[in-house]
């Protein structure tokens, strides 16, 4: 049977969270169908089949963390599985348990082996069991409500045992964990995907249950001795911020330093309101992002130096010039990227700046989409932010961040006046460019901003 294996989705995943199935065992697949949802530390993207046949096996259960290459399932021919039910209702029992398809499964199976080898099953095996004979019925509902649950469609609602009267998303032994201990699932926040309530989620509200008389007494004392109490919530890491935590890691061991500049931006900004206005019924509408975009584009047609990266044993000098823009999500941050940007005029650089940052939010970006950057532009102004730094997105060499259009007064002819000034600030790696190189680039971004006709050639 071919293996379907967790795949390489970007340049930057070492692993993938397997967030929701799409197929279920013993459906019928086509190559190219989508099989199930994939988490990346960028984005949720879709893992289609590579032959076609039959799912054989759901190796591993939603919300499990797999390395690129590892085996997620198995497509065959479906000679060997039997009916479509039976096949179906094994793997439910076996993988249905969510996180916990490895204890789950692991207890039925011994179960059966100790049947037959007459050996003695341990105790765990043996509460499952006995649970399991004395409601046969709920364990059939138990596997059926599984099913429902991992397959998306239309479902009308069902009641939870607390009286809910929608369906809650629990695997199986989370709801026998809180049947054992009579908690109400209504109450506990689920933290697998979409919300599903998994047993550590049941385990944790049970431990928060039996300890809340004496963390009640702790926090009067307190709150008596110092008038506040304080608590703190534990925040599981989503994919993508472990990968963000991992690599600015890295370009924070890198050596760097910071040069800064003050652009008048009084002509850039009438620029922007030129365009806008001409351009009204076609619907462009030019950002002073999109500008800067533009505008570094073009400086770096004129420094191949800056638009390149490290290779560790190598500089790597990079031919096309594709700008990335940081856009804050909710998970962490994503870089999209203008690819060819010195070749493409402002309205195409609109187009796809805002097309991409919409999709980036959504998580709903394509891989070669987020990938490839040679340079990056982190733009805060819009929150007010004067000035900052930011860090190299690597391996690229260099990034701009980019503070808020602000009044600053000024002497000319002997009268007191105002002009827009903006404060940009490039962040450089020291293994590939020097002081110099860096200041070369800024100074001549600084020129094209401040005469905006200079990013048309």
């Amino acid at each position: 049977m071919p293996d379907v294996v967790m795949p390489r989705l970007s340049d930057t995943m070492a692993e993938g969270v397997l967030s929701r199935w799409i197929m279920n065992e013993g459906d019928a697949v086509k190559k190219g169908d989508v099989l199930a949802e994939v988490e990346t530390d960028k984005a949720t993207m879709d893992l289609e089949a590579f032959d076609s046949g039959v799912l054989e096996r759901q190796l591993v259960s939603e919300g499990t963390s797999v390395a690129i290459g590892d085996p997620v399932g198995f497509i065959g021919s479906g000679e060997d599985s039997g009916s479509g039910g039976g096949s179906g209702s094994g793997s439910d029992e076996e993988t249905g348990s969510g996180e916990d398809s490895g204890s789950g499964g692991q207890s039925s199976s011994t179960d059966a082996e100790s049947s037959a080898d007459g050996t003695e099953p341990a105790p765990e095996a043996e509460a499952t069991g006995a649970a399991e004979s004395q409601d046969d019925q709920s364990q059939a509902a138990d596997r059926e409500e599984t099913t429902t649950e991992s397959r998306p469609q239309a479902q009308p609602a069902k009641s939870t045992a607390s009286g809910s009267s929608s369906r809650l998303l629990t695997s199986p032994l989370a709801r026998r964990t809180a049947s054992e201990h009579g908690l109400d699932l209504s109450t506990v926040k689920g933290t697998g995907p979409g919300g599903r309530i998994v047993r550590a989620d049941v385990e944790a509200a049970v431990e928060a249950q039996e300890q809340a008389p004496e963390r009640a007494a702790a926090t009067g004392a307190a709150g008596t001795e110092s008038g506040t109490g304080t608590g703190s919530e534990e925040v599981p890491l989503s994919q993508m911020r472990r990968v963000t935590a991992r690599r600015l890691s890295e370009s924070a061991a890198a050596p760097h330093y910071f040069l800064t500049n003050v652009v008048y931006v009084d002509r850039l900004l009438a620029f922007r309101s030129e365009v806008n206005a001409s351009f009204a019924e076609s619907g462009t509408k030019v950002s002073v992002t999109d500008l800067l975009v533009r505008a570094c584009a073009v400086t770096l047609r004129n420094h191949p130096q800056v638009n390149s990266s490290w290779g560790e044993d190598k500089i790597l000098r990079h031919q096309d010039i594709n700008v990335g823009l940081a856009v804050a999500v909710e998970e962490g941050l994503m870089v999209p990227v203008v690819k060819g940007a010195d070749a493409k005029g402002l309205d195409t650089i609109s187009a796809e700046t805002r097309d991409m940052a919409e999709r980036a939010r959504a998580g709903r970006l394509k891989p070669d989409e987020f990938s490839g950057g040679t340079f990056t532009i982190s733009n805060l102004g819009m929150f007010g932010i004067d000035n900052f730094t930011a860090v190299i997105n690597p391996p690229e060499s260099a990034i701009l961040a980019v503070g808020a259009a602000s009044d600053e007064p000024y002497v000319q002819d002997g009268q007191l006046q105002t002009r827009k000034t903006m404060k940009i600030t490039m962040t450089s790696d020291h293994r590939v460019l020097d002081g110099a190189v860096s200041a070369a680039f800024l100074q001549d971004l600084k020129r094209t901003l401040e005469e905006p006709l200079r990013m048309l050639l």
